[in-house]
């Protein structure tokens, strides 16, 4: 084993170029955030630059969430190939010192990231994500707006029968809904009516639906002022029901899936979300793998951007093989699990196999 010092030499050193990395990533996303809402807000007078800046910076780290699998490759990438070029690691190696063993600091820091983005990160990014959608829905959303689509579905069971409800705006976490349609379906999947309604507000037990139109088959449409639906659906169950699982903080998915299927809508994109999660240690480890196994050769005869560009092309590759195969768990082609799990384990053994390879022979 290296020694304490050594190890926090370059954990610390690949921990700062990770972080250099991420942070310019940031702040262009923020760029482009904030020019994009502040182009919208001049229809909104009301609105001001404050307020845009609130919102963008909100909403940025989810989306910078996507990018550090590429932070992590990016910085190993930097990290090693500065070590080499300052002879570092070629006194550590004739040292004595092994590729697994000056390789362990960054693999460790790499994982200690992964988890803290899962179990810290994600959910702070989640929570103003989602205060970031209701400010602009508040600001920018109307009613069949195009640039902001709220729709909603919803299917519940209840001692009325099957009831299949659709709403083109929701708020309050999916308690208030406008332009609401509901069919409505006996217990024996018969269908009984079709209301449509300007609003509908969720009570204990009960639908209420504001100045509604009732449509039955062999009968004349009627205007009804109140239209009550029961309703078995809860706040929890609704809460699951409009916040996609992107938006989901990591400690809420396991219930939210639960809540899901209560409700009759199909989790299987929540149990994806956190499948994925928690992949993503193993997945940040694999980019760190892949960076080594093109970034460890001395290039004192060159060809250092062809063997550089290479572990790109190998980053994205594995990044784009992860967004397939989350594809098609998402659409129950295969199980959420082998879905998550499939490209980290795929590019952790690819990435020890070329190091293998080229260092151990």
């Amino acid at each position: 084993m290296i020694g304490l010092t050594l190890t926090r030499y370059l954990a610390l050193r690949f921990l700062k170029v990770i972080f250099a990395i991420f942070a310019a990533i940031f702040c262009l996303m923020f760029v482009i955030y904030f020019v994009e809402l502040l182009r919208r807000s001049g229809d909104a007078p009301q609105v001001g630059a404050g307020t845009v800046a609130l919102m963008t910076i909100m909403r940025v780290p989810a989306t910078a969430e996507t990018i550090l699998p590429f932070a992590v490759l990016f910085g190993a990438m930097a990290t090693f190939v500065e070590l080499t070029r300052k002879l570092e690691l070629i006194v550590a190696r004739a040292a004595g010192v092994s590729v697994w063993q000056f390789l362990a600091p960054s693999v460790l820091a790499a994982f200690a990231i992964g988890v803290l983005s899962i179990t810290i990160y994600n959910p702070l990014s989640a929570v103003m994500k989602q205060r970031s959608d209701q400010m602009e829905m508040e600001i920018f959303g109307v009613p069949g707006s195009l640039r902001y689509d709220r729709s909603v579905w919803l299917r519940q069971h209840s001692v009325d029968g099957l009831a299949i409800i659709h709403a083109t705006v929701s708020a309050a976490g999916g308690a208030e809904l406008s332009g609401v349609s509901v069919n409505l379906y006996s217990r024996e999947g018969v269908f009984l009516e079709r209301v449509e309604a300007a609003s509908a507000k969720l009570s204990p037990g009960v639908w209420t639906l504001e100045n509604a139109m009732v449509s039955a088959p062999g009968e004349e449409p009627r205007a009804v002022g109140k239209y009550l639906l029961a309703t078995d659906l809860t706040p929890e169950k609704l809460a699951a029901a409009v916040t996609p699982p992107q938006g989901t903080p990591f400690w809420d998915l396991p219930s939210q899936t639960e809540s899901t299927k209560e409700a009759g809508l199909d989790p299987t994109g929540y149990r994806l979300q956190f499948q994925t999660l928690l992949a993503r240690p193993l997945l940040l480890v694999a980019m760190v793998l892949l960076a080594a196994s093109f970034s460890l050769r001395f290039f004192r005869f060159g060809g250092v951007a062809k063997t550089l560009s290479g572990g790109v092309v190998a980053g994205f590759v594995l990044y784009i093989a992860s967004k397939v195969l989350s594809d098609l768990g998402g659409a129950g082609m295969i199980s959420p699990l082998v879905a998550a799990w499939s490209p980290a384990l795929v590019g952790s053994m690819l990435g020890t196999l070329a190091l293998l390879n080229s260092e151990d022979g």
